[in-house]
């Protein structure tokens, strides 16, 4: 008797699941992945399906929407109007995708690998005069980790607000007791998505990908760096960690201190309100046009992909891309070398050596059709690069942290600022070509020489590439 009442609820399920798959399934190809793996896989299937295959822009995770603070306006300055030309469709694509317009008004610094980054940032929470948003995937234990916590303690005896919010699986690692710690000396700190039996089967996928720091709603970062030890350290058999990440002061910061507190509500239900910026500081910051682009899996589209596909597409004279998790979907494949057959220098820039092998088998089994293409590729040799850069015709720039692949852009909650900076363009560009220079070019003739074990191992990382 159980054993029938056990098959016909698992029939039940499986009907269910199926007519889900049937409805809701955003790409044929997955959705006939999936079905062929919960028949062949009776139980396995299903559970992986429930883990890691549902489409979360049909049935949300969270409802959760992105008007909970008054739509800016479309701006009218001179300086947006220079870029309306070229590229309103992209600014009009992130304005309704994420509900910020490009501002003027602001100023960047660009910050390359970990010392430089970690000290522009503690000199800015060590100025905070009223509250300090910190927000990290990565939240590791160590000489960083202890140096934050005695300046949180320092600027909470001044009277300064702190919120931090801290992925719960990319910080899995970081400890009760320096949780406790925190909690102790009066930070407000808050898990996204904690492991926890009840909802792992429904989270476990969607995971808080973004790096924010706003200082008294004025002074923001954002990037690809983490907190984490290995930026200054290195790391044991992979060596130093290079990334990018960017120091924005003006309209851009309050843009993102808005994705912190839309986060913070997510994870709290306290609703915020951004703080009123007084102008003496803004005074101070040049003109450099910015527009913040956050998505996550309860957006209607799949915004930072939307992004990089018009990125690319705009792109007339070159494109260069630094990212070290380049696995695409068709429309980024076809856009890349559509871009590159038309006559558009395109060039991507992947670390040689690599944090999951499986991973790096995927990525590498894309670079025959980008090199016959003629996409040049680069091997970038020293240690692990993790920046996600994306510049063009020195006119326009992406700093942030969305990789090219399918966990950013259906999975992941991920930011990027868009600069529409001639100058700032330029310095990336120099930068890329400067990495390239002590990168290792990969040529066709000899990638298509390369061992058959090679050749499997890339397939094989390429099937499970939905699962990254």
């Amino acid at each position: 008797m159980w054993t029938a009442i056990f098959i016909g609820i698992y029939v039940l399920i499986t009907l269910s699941i199926v007519l889900s798959i049937i409805l809701y399934g955003a790409k044929p190809s997955k959705s006939l992945a999936w079905l062929l793996a919960i028949f062949a896989l009776p139980v396995g299937g299903i559970i992986l399906y429930l883990l890691l295959g549902r489409n979360r822009r049909k049935r949300k995770l969270i409802r959760l929407k992105k008007d909970m603070f008054n739509k800016l306006p479309w701006p009218n300055s001179e300086q947006v109007n220079v870029f309306n030309g070229r590229y309103r469709k992209l600014m009009k694509l992130s304005y309704k995708n994420s509900h910020f317009p490009p501002t003027s008004n602001n100023q960047l610094q660009l910050l390359k690998d970990g010392r430089t980054t970690f000290e522009a940032i503690f000199e800015a929470l060590e100025n905070a005069k009223v509250q300090i948003h910190i927000q990290y995937y990565i939240f590791e234990e160590g000489e960083l980790a202890t140096k934050l916590f005695e300046l949180f303690e320092k600027k909470i005896n001044e009277g300064v607000v702190i919120r931090m919010i801290y992925d719960g699986i990319g910080s899995f690692s970081l400890s009760k007791k320096y949780l406790k710690l925190l909690l102790n000396i009066g930070v407000e700190a808050y898990s996204f998505l904690p492991f926890k039996f009840g909802r792992y089967l429904s989270s476990l996928n969607y995971r808080n990908h973004r790096k924010i720091i706003v200082v008294d709603g004025e002074i923001a970062f954002t990037g690809g760096i983490n907190i984490s030890d290995k930026y200054l350290k290195g790391q044991v058999g992979l060596g130093k960690w290079h990334d990018m990440h960017l120091r924005l002061e003006g309209p851009s910061a309050k843009q993102l201190d808005q994705v912190f507190m839309t986060d913070w509500f997510l994870v709290s239900t306290k609703l915020l309100q951004p703080l009123t910026i007084t102008g003496s500081s803004i005074e101070k910051v040049s003109n450099e046009l910015v527009q913040i682009v956050a998505g996550g899996p309860d957006d209607d589209f799949p915004v930072l992909e939307q992004t990089y596909f018009s990125m690319i597409n705009m792109a007339e004279k070159y494109i260069y891309i630094t990212n070290p998790y380049i696995i695409p979907g068709q429309s980024l494949i076809r856009a890349l070398q559509t871009a590159a057959l038309s006559g558009v220098d395109v060039r991507l820039l992947v670390s040689e050596n690599a944090d999951n092998k499986v991973v790096s088998w995927s990525v590498h089994s894309y670079f025959e059709l980008f090199l016959k293409s003629g996409i040049k590729i680069y091997l970038f040799p020293d240690g692990f690069l993790h920046s996600k850069i994306m510049v063009s015709d020195d006119a326009i720039s992406s700093i942030g942290t969305a990789n090219l692949d399918d966990r950013s852009f259906e999975q992941n909650y991920e930011v990027n600022a868009i600069m529409y900076n001639k100058e700032f363009a330029k310095l990336l560009k120099e930068d890329f070509l400067n990495d390239s220079l002590v990168s290792n070019e990969l040529l066709y003739e000899q990638f298509i020489q390369r061992p058959w074990s090679k050749k499997i191992k890339e397939g094989f990382g390429k099937v499970l590439s939905p699962l990254f």
